[in-house]
């Protein structure tokens, strides 16, 4: 008789304020075999919290693809295995995939505990159009690479989101001014849901200067929620997409085609398509 196979847990955790973490996250991270966490010595805390005594091991970017391996050979036999990033739900600009894919192709369920994520939480109150947004993580590290792909979304006509960290806060906020223009509103949400929490909407040029007038707003966790463009850049910018399909579209199927000039010309790929 086959053993019956375990099931991966991936589990949303509090973004900073514990009392955020679900009753039902709390009642896997106390029932799973095994948690595995982005930083073990960071999660700590939180496994306390939730009453958990399951073993912690570190998965995180430099490992995952030979950890993926270890918490595979767990499920198959029988071992449910939380997944749990340093704060907010896993795969959010965090590891994890490789082990999700590697978990469905060994056949083993995977179950998804939702709960807090920085960039929905930021979204929520940024009062920008929400209908439709592009989460783009954290920008490159890089000036001239930080530039080039702002350059690429400056015509977005989507909502766009971005991690920072408070290394490179005030540069990012100076490419952005640059390239999107001052007047482009904009939220920066800090520390959401800890105690210093900070939202600031404005135009960017109001908000670069409110952080380099206030060191203390230089320090923490940021999301960036940018409005996208309006009227003749994000119109220009179809109209270009347009042109550069039409040209693919006598070598290429139509869904390779749209694909290829979004990535060359920034437009939306679906728009292209139909």
């Amino acid at each position: 008789m086959e053993r019956k196979r375990g099931k991966l847990f991936i589990v949303a955790t509090p973004i900073g304020n514990l009392d955020d973490l679900s009753p039902r996250a709390r009642e896997v991270l106390r029932t799973v075999a095994l948690v595995a966490a982005e930083d073990t010595r960071h999660s700590a805390p939180l496994l306390a919290h939730a009453g958990s005594r399951a073993r912690a091991f570190a998965l995180h970017e430099h490992n995952e693809r030979e950890q993926a391996e270890r918490v595979v050979e767990r499920l198959l036999d029988g071992d449910d295995v939380a997944l749990v990033s340093d704060a907010g739900t896993p795969l959010v600009s965090d590891p994890g995939y490789r082990l999700v894919r590697a978990a469905r192709e060994a056949g083993c369920e995977v179950s998804p505990v939702p709960g807090p994520c920085a960039a929905i939480a930021a979204l929520s109150v940024a009062g920008l159009a929400s209908d439709r947004f592009v989460f783009e993580g954290f920008l490159p590290a890089k000036a001239a690479a930080r530039r080039e792909r702002l350059v690429a979304l400056a015509a977005e006509a989507r909502t766009l989101i971005f991690y920072e960290s408070s290394h490179r806060i005030v540069e990012a906020l100076a490419d952005l001014v640059a390239v999107f223009g001052a007047a482009r509103a904009a939220v920066l949400a800090r520390e959401l849901t800890k105690l210093f929490e900070t939202v600031i909407a404005a135009p960017l040029a109001d908000i670069q200067a409110r952080v380099l007038a206030d060191p203390d707003q230089q320090r923490g966790e940021f999301v960036l929620v940018v409005a996208g463009a309006e009227g003749e850049a994000a119109d220009a910018t179809l109209a270009e997409g347009r042109r550069v399909f039409a040209l693919l579209r006598e070598e290429l199927p139509p869904a390779r085609a749209a694909k290829l000039a979004a990535a060359i010309t920034g437009a939306p790929r679906k728009a292209l398509y139909e």
